[in-house]
């Protein structure tokens, strides 16, 4: 655990890591908001589509106003200030820029930068995990072919969970399952941006909904987020995905060696060697308590042979379930964007990402919350119309279906029923369009087995 000592070396011979961000959002502004005062690092560029927001948001962030007033990426390189713009590909373009914050959230928009930053030779750190799911295991491959490093985000849950089966594996542990807690009800799956605000009063302290974007805290309750981040660590952990995707069962942090076990073992997974979401509530809507709503979690064992490892599991209070075979290791929170820096600082100064995706083992498919007519133009993740669902990769090829990253401004060709999962020849695609092509290409590469690219 050195990062902070390359980082202070660095700031010394006065190299500081030359950060470029695209896109001022909440988890931009969470790692601006640290940045500033990271030794080592040196923000030099924000872009962003709005720059009177992206000033707020540095305001916001406690940033002094003269600290982004840099008139171009040159006079920030020489002054140690911030220079904002709209044109990202700029940021790209310039020779110091050591490594790529890609924040946008937008999965086509991801794909394209993700793609100039490759082009380019600049690490990426992939903030944007809705661009990760569509086609992550492509970009992480193009850019290890280019000598460069494909990074999801520390202190997003995908980045911590990788870490978490890292670790197990390193000490000699098999890995059972590993995920997130998050708030869960079976209607959630139905919730659009005007129904999701009773929702959130239960439990946020939000007085005015046009303080948040409804449409992305949609997407955290209907299901989608969780898929998306479940099927991120299945392709940079080889974990999979259950059949049915996610069953969200209700946990205390204290429960989930017993609960995230198989069925055959008195849990609730098909399998072992999966992923899973636990719920902070219980099917009647009351809480959990000392549920993992913010955290993350692994469940693994021992060797069937090894008694004595499974008898330290009790010694050590490593929540054990039951039967003392399995054992669970938790986080209880992450704090999103102000950890990012761990993920920026490995990326250039170990070359090593903080997870990166290897394999095609999980997919997120846009399924319908109502039903659906034939004309219809849906509009993706948190919207009106579809929700992600975590699915196996083998079966989303074998079915054709349509993954959620692409059912955004797509107009349907038939009617679909609520709870059906879509299929490419469900909408008027675009072959030509850049995602699409990076997926179709993904498919091809990474389709014919599970196997690591």
């Amino acid at each position: 655990m050195n990062l902070s000592f390359m980082l202070r070396e660095r700031a010394a011979a006065g190299k500081p890591i030359r950060i470029g961000q695209i896109g001022a959002g909440k988890f931009g502004t969470m790692f601006l908001a640290q940045a500033r005062t990271t030794v080592g690092m040196h923000v030099a560029a924000v872009a962003d589509l709005n720059i009177p927001r992206a000033q707020s948001q540095l305001k916001m962030a406690s940033w002094p106003e003269e600290q982004y007033g840099a008139s171009s990426i040159d006079d920030a390189l020489k002054t140690g200030k911030t220079f904002l713009t709209d044109d990202a590909e700029s940021i790209i373009r310039h020779p110091a820029i050591d490594v790529i914050v890609e924040a946008t959230g937008d999965p086509k928009t991801g794909i394209r930068f993700c793609l100039s930053a490759i082009e380019d030779g600049k690490h990426i750190v992939m903030v944007n995990v809705e661009a990760d799911a569509v086609a992550g295991p492509l970009l992480a491959k193009k850019a290890r072919e280019a000598g460069v490093v494909y990074s999801l985000a520390w202190g997003d849950q995908p980045a911590l969970v990788c870490e978490h089966v890292d670790w197990a594996r390193t000490c000699g542990f098999k890995v059972v399952a590993a995920g997130k807690g998050t708030r869960y009800l079976p209607h959630y799956h139905k919730l659009t941006p005007d129904t999701l605000w009773d929702e959130l009063r239960k439990y946020l302290k939000i007085d005015d909904p046009k303080s948040i974007n409804l449409k992305m805290f949609n997407s955290f309750l209907d299901g989608t987020k969780s898929g998306i981040e479940m099927t991120a660590i299945c392709n940079a952990t080889g974990l999979e995905s259950q059949t049915d995707g996610l069953s969200f069962p209700p946990a205390s942090r204290f429960e989930h060696a017993d609960i995230c076990k198989p069925r055959s073992e008195g849990g609730v997974l098909e399998k072992a060697g999966v992923t899973e979401v636990t719920s902070m509530v219980y099917r009647d809507g009351t809480d959990v308590p000392h549920n993992l709503a913010m955290g993350t979690y692994v469940v693994f064992e021992a060797a069937e042979d090894n008694e004595y490892s499974r008898r330290c599991f009790k010694e050590y209070n490593l929540l054990p379930d039951k039967s003392g075979r399995y054992a669970a290791l938790y986080r209880p929170v992450h704090m999103i964007g102000l950890e990012l820096g761990v993920s920026i600082a490995s990326a250039v100064l170990r070359k090593e990402p903080t997870g990166a995706p290897f394999c095609f083992n999980s997919d997120v498919i846009a399924t319908a919350k109502r039903n659906l007519k034939a004309g219809e133009i849906l509009d993706g993740e948190g919207g009106y119309c579809v929700w992600g669902k975590q699915t196996p990769a083998q079966m989303s090829l074998k079915e054709g279906y349509l993954p959620l990253g692409l059912a955004h401004n797509v107009k349907l060709k038939r009617d679909i029923a609520e709870g059906e999962r879509l299929r490419w020849d469900d909408v008027e695609i675009d072959p030509n369009d850049t995602a699409v092509k990076i997926r179709r290409e993904m498919e091809a590469v990474f389709g014919n087995s599970n196997k690591s690219q």
